[in-house]
């Protein structure tokens, strides 16, 4: 990553806590701070950076394994059109959890405010459709779970979007086009706040290079299910696409962060 955009990235980190959405005002005696917790990179820690590693868990396109790996500082989700999920109507290519050594990985429970960082780069072959493309998705861990929060790609009347929806909540935060995107890296901001009926929030930034390309916060919103919440990235697609789409293609992740805030 280039100075500029690690500049652009980590440039909140270090300001007052007031910026984190869903936070009351602090007292003079105590000042909250963002903490980091996570820093894996692709050439270091490869896969191990994450709790758990979905790669084509059906075995339906053996030849084309692996799905996820790492190439260079990036970490590289493959979709082929072949691809099938053990639900044969979708595809998925997935990784799950922030692990930080050996079997020890973080936890986001109820009352906790998290932040993660990181920068996607969205091939122009990787559309948005007219059904279901994430490229993120918050869950409790565990088969048959909603997701909390997903980050994806939807055709809205015809135009490529990417959009933050809260599906527990029936919000949708934000949505912005999507071709402005296509082609180059794209700095990510995500804040989440865990909370139970009205007591979460969250707050969705997207950059490139130095233009905010959206900036957008909920509060008093539902953000949790049970046990925990756990981020998950790649690409999971339903193949009911009425728009001609789906491609074989492909996303690049780097430079993953997580913070807490404490």
């Amino acid at each position: 990553m280039s100075a500029s955009r690690r500049a652009v990235l980590g440039a909140a980190l270090g300001g007052a806590a007031g910026a984190a959405v869903g936070l009351s005002a602090v007292t003079p005696a105590y000042a909250a701070s963002w903490q980091q917790k996570w820093a894996p990179t692709a050439t270091g820690d490869g896969l191990g950076a994450f709790e758990t590693v979905e790669d084509d868990r059906a075995d339906s396109h053996p030849a084309g394994h692996p799905h996820i790996y790492t190439t260079g500082d990036n970490w590289r989700f493959t979709m082929h059109t072949v691809d099938r999920d053990t639900s044969t109507d979708r595809q998925r290519q997935e990784v799950t959890g922030l692990r930080t050594g050996g079997s020890s990985y973080l936890k986001w429970t109820q009352g906790q405010t998290w932040r993660i960082t990181y920068s996607m780069y969205i091939p122009s072959s990787l559309k948005a459709t007219t059904t279901f493309t994430h490229i993120m998705q918050m869950k409790q861990p565990g088969s048959g779970t909603s997701p909390i929060v997903v980050q994806s790609l939807r055709r809205v009347n015809g135009v490529q979007t990417i959009e933050l929806n809260l599906p527990i909540a029936g919000v949708l935060v934000g949505r912005t086009d999507l071709d402005p995107l296509h082609d180059r890296w794209t700095d990510v901001d995500f804040q989440i706040k865990v909370g139970d009926g009205t007591a979460g929030s969250v707050r969705w930034i997207l950059k490139s290079g130095s233009t905010t390309v959206i900036d957008k916060s909920r509060t008093g919103v539902d953000t949790f299910l049970a046990d925990r919440v756990r981020p998950k990235w790649g690409i999971y697609r339903s193949l009911g696409d009425t728009s001609g789409s789906l491609q074989d293609t492909y996303l690049l992740l780097t430079d993953l962060r997580g913070y807490q805030l404490v």
